[in-house]
Order: structure tokens, then sequence, then C-alpha cells
């Protein structure tokens, strides 16, 4: 028998509108799932979440529910829970960053994304747990457990977004915001089976903070379908008085964009490894082919390219990856820098390290490698590669806390596609298209040129419909 988590959210948001449910029952639903989840998993729960508020929560979901979806503009997603990455500032909520050297501490504002999902009428349900800072693709904070797959939960749910992609593929929550700043959507859906979505750059606000001035980061979509990203979507886009730059606007709405036919399409394929050196998966090699025949049976013309970006462009990401930890790291006192990962202070010290005018050029030379890639891509409308280079792999298989050179080494290696778009600032899609022998998912990642969400969710779109996923669950559901 279906019941309410194995809805779309899409689903769950319109039988809140037909009366059917309320957004207090629904909440109940997955707080009471939560509960029970965390008595039979608690260190599953534990590693989805790193705080949760059921009083809050219930409190929220009545205020919804007594407003109700107002006028024809009003999200489908009204009314639905999700949780918000303890990377975004929620006033009044405890946020920690993924770090012990934040325990304790209580935003007194909510960024935009923040107040993007409260004014759309979702209701939080607490904060996914994040690594520190957000600076690996796997999540293990520090003194919590760390966020595992619910395929299988010796292996990691990836990062930064792990916690989310945990939670949203374990029906905890029907679906929840991240953020992407080299990969930190994508490598959490490929590695827990959903849909996961990085925006162009600009398509979403930074306000109140605008902390990364390289532009690699942007906030974006997890979830089980495409339309429940494009949803989400709609949620999180738009720009606010005072935003440095900004994508321009749709022609409607995201959600609309899924329902069209994005017609006869040219795209690039590529599954060289872009940053490193990376042995690739014989299961990922698999679903990269099937993926490309899939297109080519859509009518698609499917041409394989040479990796658009050089190797010289991973030196400079990596400046300013080390600059933008330090942005973090530089604030603490000397007791709260003792707290951070060794991963963490590595990275900090190396950025620490760049002077002012080598940060300068190394943006500079970045946003040159873009643009030679951009150039090269322009004549095509996406972009195939796989999303990472193995199915998840066990916990702490990256982590190294006595060499982190070492950590980011293989960190590099098992994520050697995903940046690319963050340098390009393109929009990008990873879709659960496969899975291995013994029922491990694998991504794959579709690119389109910036601001063109609309064509790239409308492929993903036809993909899902070609070859659906909506009835895989993992064992932990």
């Amino acid at each position: 028998m279906t019941e309410l988590h194995d809805l779309t959210a899409l689903e769950q948001g319109a039988l809140i509108r037909s009366g059917e449910i309320s957004a207090v029952e629904l909440t109940e639903h997955y707080l009471h799932r939560i509960e029970r989840a965390a008595a039979d998993s608690p260190e599953f729960v534990g590693g989805a979440f790193a705080f949760l508020d059921p009083d809050a929560a219930r409190l929220r979901a009545r205020e919804v529910a007594a407003v109700g979806p107002v006028g024809d503009g009003a999200s489908p997603l009204a009314g639905v829970p999700t949780a918000i990455k303890d990377l975004n500032l929620t006033k009044g909520v405890p946020t920690g960053f993924g770090s012990p050297a934040f325990a304790g501490y209580v935003p007194e504002v909510s960024d935009g994304v923040t107040l993007a999902i409260e004014d759309a009428g979702m209701v939080s349900l607490g904060k996914t747990s994040t690594p520190e800072f957000g600076s690996p693709c796997y999540t293990e904070p520090e003194g919590r457990p760390p966020a595992v797959t619910p395929w299988d939960v010796t292996r990691m749910a990836g990062g930064s977004s792990g916690g989310a992609a945990a939670a949203v593929a374990a029906g905890l929550v029907p679906l929840a915001q991240g953020s992407d700043g080299g990969g930190s959507i994508r490598i959490p859906a490929s590695c827990c089976g959903l849909v996961g979505l990085k925006p162009s750059r600009g398509r979403i606000s930074g306000f109140p903070m605008y902390g990364d001035p390289v532009g690699l980061a942007v906030p974006g979509s997890i979830a089980r379908s495409v339309g429940d990203a494009a949803a989400l979507l709609d949620v999180l886009a738009g720009r606010r008085a005072g935003d440095p730059f900004w994508a321009p606007e749709p022609a409607g709405t995201f959600l609309s964009a899924v329902g069209r036919d994005p017609g006869r399409l040219r795209i690039a394929c590529f599954d060289e490894p872009v940053i490193a050196d990376a042995d690739v998966h014989p299961d990922v090699r698999r679903a990269y082919t099937d993926a490309a025949e899939l297109l080519s049976s859509l009518g698609h013309s499917v041409e394989g390219v040479p990796v658009p970006l050089p190797r010289e462009a991973v030196t400079v990401f990596e400046t300013c990856w080390a600059v933008l930890t330090a942005l973090s790291t530089v604030p603490l006192d000397e007791d709260r820098r003792a707290s951070l990962r060794p991963l963490t202070r590595w990275l900090g010290e190396r950025g620490e390290a760049v002077s002012g005018p080598e940060f300068g050029l190394a943006v500079g030379g970045l946003r040159r490698h873009a643009a030679e890639a951009l150039v090269a891509l322009a004549p095509y409308d996406a972009v195939l590669t796989p999303t990472v280079a193995t199915p998840p792999l066990p916990v702490g298989a990256l982590r190294d806390d006595a060499d982190p050179a070492a950590d980011f080494e293989a960190q590099k290696r098992f994520t050697p596609w995903t940046s690319a778009w963050n340098v390009t600032g393109m929009p990008a899609i990873s879709l659960p298209l496969h899975q291995t022998a013994d029922g491990l998912p694998v991504g794959i990642m579709l690119a389109a040129r910036p601001a063109e969400e609309e064509l790239l969710l409308s492929l993903a779109a036809q993909v899902e419909a070609a070859a659906p996923w909506r009835d895989r669950r993992p064992p932990l559901w």
C-alpha cells in the first residue's frame, strides 16, 4: 500500500491543496517516521541530521495550515516538509557549519535560501549534516556519526550535502536543499540514488553574506524526481536587490520545463577524468555508455569530445578552494582553530599563504579556463559525463587525518568531473540511472549552457520517463 512518503513532494503538495491532508498531518507523518528510524538506526539519523526541532516544525506546520496555499502563484510545495543544510544561516536555529568550532552558534538572521523556503510555505524539520565548512566530498563531521547511503549503511552518502541526500533517500524528508561548490549536491545524489541539481552561477541569491568571491558555490535541489528538483529550484531561484550578479529570468517556471519536449539535441560526451588521473569503476563506465545509448535512442546526436578543461586549470582551482577555506578559518581564535579537522587546517593554511595578487591571478586564470571551455562546448546543447568515478565508497575510505594532502588527492580521484561545471558556472544534474549488481547507485551527469536550466530539466525529465527509477527503494526505507 502506498504511504505518504512513497509519493513525490509534488504529489504531497497536491494532497495539501486538495484538502485531503494538512501540512500538520504531513509534518507529523515525517516526524514519526524520523522517530521510528532513530529507534531502529540511531547512527543513520544522527548522520543525516545535525539538528532536529519537532516542536518548531509543528508550530510552523500549524501556521502554514492556517494560511493555506495563497493565490495562483503559490508554490506547489507549500506545506511540504524539508530540512536546511547546516551551512545555511537559520535565525534562532543552531547552525554549526559542520564544525566543533561553531558549537552552540545560533544566527540572528536567516540567509536567502532559508527565507525563500519559508516564503514558499515549506516546513523545515531541522538542519541536515555537512562536513566542516562543506569542504570535503564526504560527510564525516567531527564528533558526529557519518552520513551514509541508505543503500548500504557501511558506505558514505557523499558530501558536502551528504546529510540532506541521506535524509531524502531514506524517505525522512521528501526533498531538501543542498549547496555545491565542487560537486557537493551531485556527489551525494550519485551515492544515494537521487536527482541532484546544481543551477547556474547567479541563479540563486547569496544574500546576505555573499561569501564566495570566486563564484564556485551555488545552492540547489536534492530530490527523488526531476519534477521535485525543478519545483524546489522555483522556490530558491531569484535575485535580491544588492546581488553582485544574477542569471537571466527563465521563460516560465522551471517546473513547467519538465513537461516540455526538449527537441532533438546535440550532446557532447566524454568520460576521461578532468581534474585527476582516476581509475574509473567498470559500473561507472557501463552507466555512462548506457546513458549515451539511451540519449541516442531518444533521437539526440551524441558526440565524443575532448576534455574541455586543461589540467592547468586544476592548480588555479585548488588555489581558489584553499583561499575560500581560509576565509572560514582566519576569523577563528586559537582555541577554536585547535578544534578544526586536519584537512581544514591544512587547506586553510594553504589559503592563508596565498598573497592578494596571487589570488587575483588565480581567479583570472580560472575565468579564462572557464571561457575556453564554454567556447569549446558552445556548439552543444548538453554535455554527458559520469558523476563520480566509483559507486559509494566505505565510510572513511577517503578521509586521512594523518595526511590531509593524501585525503585531498583521494577526493579528486573520486570526483574527477563535477568541479568542471562549478568552474564554468554551467547548470548540471546527476540522475540515478544505474545500479551495480549488489544494488549500489551510480549517477550520470548532464550539463547545459549557462542559464539553460529549462532545457536541462526538460532533457532530464525525458530521460527519467524513458528509464524511470521511481520504484527503487533502498533497504533502509
